[in-house]
């Protein structure tokens, strides 16, 4: 198995590569924000998910923070307090990991406090290409940006699996990443690993084999598909700095008849990504 170099994507003006595939609607259309039920990933939690599954906090040497959004370093915190382990990240999310006040300032989500427990200082700089040991087992660092600037994906060659976060969006769900362009090129470096034969996404259940590189097809063509709706809404709506961005998700949300409740600031700030990329081709 081997990791291919990232080759170059061409931009134009109104474009953005896409492959083959079929842009086909997923079926699970959720609200992340619906649930305003608080979930606090305690301590106790996780110390009684390690008991049933017979290990001991002593055996977390290690946490592997693949981006700094709230529902993704809930519980960091506490493991690190009750086991003393090192907690790993890319550099480009060290500051809203180390300081999560600021980082509700910054991106302010519905129900922040209720995903994150407090700040965790990172221990270990994770960068692209780099192999973390796992003893028997080594996971290769692939640096992933689009959903956030410093995002990482992990790619075992030993269990053919690549765990790839939030890099690869899932058609019809609520579209969240900072950069547009970036998302595509990272999903593209990672459909051109060889012999995938786990793809374990955060947004998607475990897929096998050619279901796999479909899946990034599919996240690839649904971006596709966004950045031109976006294009198309923004050309009746003057300059960009004249355009309010809520407007224009509205819009967009409409057009792609994706559930209302998709438009939101998170969302906003996503599709306006498309014409950054267009100012800057």
């Amino acid at each position: 198995m081997k990791l291919k170099d990232q080759s170059n994507i061409q931009q134009k003006k109104d474009h953005i590569e896409e492959p083959d595939e079929d842009n086909r609607p997923h079926p699970r259309l959720k609200d992340p924000f619906s649930d305003n039920r608080p979930f606090r990933p305690e301590a106790s939690q996780v110390r009684l998910l390690l008991s049933e599954t017979g290990h001991s906090p002593e055996e977390i040497s290690m946490v592997i923070l693949t981006h700094s959004h709230p529902d993704h370093i809930g519980a960091a915190m506490n493991i690190k307090s009750f086991s003393g382990c090192q907690i790993a990240a890319h550099s480009l999310e060290k500051a809203w990991i180390e300081d999560v006040v600021q980082q509700e300032k910054e991106r302010p989500v519905p129900g922040f406090k209720s995903l994150v427990e407090g700040s965790v200082h990172v221990d270990r700089i994770l960068r692209d290409g780099d192999l973390v040991d796992l003893g028997g087992l080594t996971l290769q660092v692939i640096h992933t940006p689009g959903h956030s600037p410093g995002s990482i994906s992990l790619w075992s060659a030993e269990e053919k699996a690549l765990f790839s976060a939030d890099a690869i969006p899932i058609p019809g769900d609520m579209p969240i990443y900072q950069e547009i362009l970036a998302s595509v090129q990272s999903i593209q470096r990672l459909k051109r690993i060889d012999g995938i034969g786990h793809l374990l996404s955060a947004w998607d259940e475990p897929r096998a084999g050619g279901e796999a590189y479909r899946i990034m097809g599919r996240g690839l063509e649904y971006l596709q598909h966004i950045h031109k709706s976006v294009l198309r809404a923004a050309g009746g709506m003057g300059s960009p700095t004249e355009i309010d961005p809520m407007d224009l998700c509205r819009q967009v949300i409409a057009e792609m008849g994706l559930p209302l409740h998709m438009a939101n600031p998170l969302v906003a700030r996503s599709f306006m990504s498309s014409l950054n990329t267009r100012q800057t081709s």
